[in-house]
């Protein structure tokens, strides 16, 4: 004889289903957003410790501008809460002393910087790159460190609390300065070399006039 099951037997298995479903993607929302933290991280020491003048720049803002998408997808998503009432404890933070001062002799005199941090609430801030970006990445890392102890949670709660509060803001204005030096790179012209370049196309023009005469 078969029993049939229904819904009216099993009046909770939807509703586990459903919290599983949200289960299984947050924690997938959680691994994308590791993987594209720790890209950033990797991504910006490699470039701090190796990269020089121009090209160090461009590759900065290339990793600033992946992290501000990262940090886009994480201010669209629901309210993500801890599980308990008080922060675990991550660990020391880590030496990252090494890292701002590579930033800073790489940035060399387009460190120092002005921004608004609050558009609604303007006031012109100064700061210097490399301290901010080195802010921004001492906040993801505790979002890390949480993820690596299994607490997916604590994790994204984390990286968003701390994108809207903090190293959010951080990351757009760098983005911002980071494009400005590329663009005054790429568009200004330099007026010494203009005059320069005249300079030598006037000579060569008066050489061929005398040579035709």
């Amino acid at each position: 004889m078969t029993t049939e099951t229904n819904s009216d037997e099993l009046p909770g298995l939807a509703a586990l289903h459903a919290l599983i479903a949200v289960e299984s993607e947050t924690v997938r929302l959680a691994d994308d957003i590791a993987a594209s933290v720790r890209s950033f991280l990797d991504g910006l020491r490699v470039v701090a410790a190796q990269a020089t003048g121009g090209q160090g720049i461009s590759l900065l803002l290339l990793q600033v501008s992946q992290i501000a998408l990262t940090g886009a997808r994480l201010g669209v998503q629901r309210d993500f809460a801890p599980r308990e009432e008080f922060q675990p404890d991550d660990g020391p933070d880590p030496d990252l002393d090494e890292l701002r001062m590579q930033l800073a002799a790489l940035l060399g005199n387009v460190d120092t910087y002005s921004y608004v941090f609050d558009p609604y609430q303007p006031e012109l801030l100064e700061g210097q790159l490399s301290d901010d970006l080195t802010s921004v990445v001492a906040d993801l890392e505790v979002g890390v460190r949480h993820y690596e102890a299994g607490d997916v949670d604590e994790a994204l709660w984390w990286w968003q609390f701390s994108y809207v509060s903090s190293w959010g803001a951080l990351a757009g204005a760098a983005q911002k300065a980071l494009l400005s030096v590329v663009a005054h790179d790429r568009l200004d012209v330099d007026l010494a070399s203009t005059q320069e370049l005249e300079q030598i196309e006037a000579a060569s023009a008066a050489l061929d006039s005398a040579e035709n005469r």
